[in-house]
């Protein structure tokens, strides 16, 4: 038995163009609450996104639209606090947005757009999956909350957050 082989790349889904399935999606994070001693877990609401699969892959775009107002951890009075205008300013800035302009097969590089502020990331690709007009990815990446102006509670809030996509496609 050769334990050498190099583990096989993960297959790429066709070319064309796909809709994201908002109700098969998800958008987690997790980030530290209280000086960095407890953990808070919460979600977004993914509204609406497309993927063109190109060849090379690296013109492949991406743009996924998420609800800022959709903001969700489970403590109501964390939840109204985050959406108001000390934090994501939901009235004002009702969508968070990520266009990618390069994708690769580990990593999708493009600029997430947060309150107006738009700064470029990074996901890194950990799980995808292709079958007969579809495929699923799931990615992470880590926001730097301040870099986008959201700067309310200091040390009580954690300034990084922690997030996983995970996103179902359909070949529209």
């Amino acid at each position: 038995m050769d334990t050498n082989q190099a583990t096989p790349a993960p297959a790429a889904p066709a070319l064309g163009h796909y809709a994201i399935d908002p109700a098969a999606s998800t958008v987690a994070f997790t980030t530290r609450h209280v000086f960095g001693l407890l953990p808070v877990r919460g979600t977004f609401a993914l509204r609406s996104g497309s993927v063109d699969v190109a060849e090379p892959l690296g013109a492949s775009r991406v743009r996924a639209e998420i609800d800022a107002a959709s903001f969700t951890t489970g403590s109501r009075q964390r939840d109204r606090a985050v959406r108001s205008a000390r934090f994501l300013d939901a009235g004002r800035h009702p969508l968070i947005t990520f266009t990618a302009d390069r994708v690769e097969a580990t990593t999708v590089a493009g600029v997430l757009t947060v309150c107006g502020s738009a700064r470029p990331v990074t996901l890194s690709i950990g799980e995808s999956a292709c079958g007969a007009g579809w495929f699923t990815a799931r990615a992470t990446v880590r926001v730097d909350r301040t870099a986008f102006g959201v700067t309310a509670s200091r040390g009580m809030a954690g300034r990084h957050l922690d997030v996983t996509v995970g996103v179902r496609c359909v070949r529209a």
